[in-house]
C-alpha cells in the first residue's frame, strides 16, 4: 500500500507508513499473505476496504473482514475531505542494469491476455462514497512498457467479477528488451 500526506509532493511510503495505527496484530503491515495462488491450480483472494470514518475522519483499513488499524486525519492534508484519486495495480523498478529492462515479473508473471487462474487480478473494484456507499469507479489503465507488462480492464454487471482488471508480465523477454 502507498500512501501520501501531501499528494506526494514530498512524502510517501509503502506499506509500513509512519503514523499507521495497527489495531490487529494477525497480519503483519508489510508482509506477506498466503497461501498463493498457483497457474492453472487453486486460486486465493483477500479482500481490502479503505473508508473514512464520518466521525473521527480517520482512514481505516480492514483485511477479509477484520479491521487492521487506521491511519489518524492528522497525518493528511490533502486527505482530509476526501479522496480525489485510487489506484490499484502492479509496481516494478527498472534501473536497467545490464543493458536491458529487468527480468522482475509483475503478478503472476503472466500477461494478461491469458486471463484467470494465469494472470493477477483485483475483481469488484469499488470506492466509497461520502455516505460510505460502495461505488463502481471510473477506471483508466497505464501501461508502460506493454510488452513487458500489460493490463486488461472490464466493467461488468455480473457479481462475481463486478469492475476488474487482469494485469502482469515477465519482464525482459525477446519483445522487451
Amino acid at each position: 500500500m502507498m500512501t501520501s500526506s501531501d499528494a506526494y509532493q514530498k512524502t510517501g511510503c509503502y506499506n509500513l507508513c509512519s503514523g499507521f495505527i495497527q489495531t490487529n496484530n494477525k497480519y503483519a503491515i508489510g508482509g506477506s499473505l498466503s497461501p498463493t495462488s498457483q497457474a492453472d491450480g487453486t486460486q486465493y483472494e483477500f479482500t481490502i476496504l479503505i473508508w473514512k470514518d464520518p466521525g473521527t475522519r480517520d482512514w481505516w483499513m480492514q483485511l477479509n473482514g477484520e479491521l487492521i488499524g487506521y491511519w489518524p486525519s492528522s497525518l493528511f492534508t490533502h486527505l482530509r475531505k476526501s479522496a480525489s484519486m485510487i489506484q490499484w495495480g502492479g509496481e516494478i523498478v527498472n534501473s536497467g542494469s545490464q543493458g536491458g529492462h529487468t527480468t522482475t515479473q509483475m503478478g503472476s508473471g503472466q500477461f494478461p491476455k491469458l486471463w484467470y487462474r494465469k494472470a493477477s487480478y483485483v475483481r469488484k473494484v469499488e470506492t466509497v462514497d461520502q455516505s460510505n456507499t460502495l461505488c463502481t469507479p471510473e477506471v483508466r489503465t497505464i501501461s508502460s512498457k506493454q510488452n513487458c507488462y500489460d493490463i486488461l480492464t472490464r466493467i461488468t454487471t455480473d457479481n462475481f467479477w463486478g469492475t476488474n482488471f487482469f494485469y502482469g508480465g515477465p519482464g525482459r523477454n525477446s519483445n522487451c528488451q
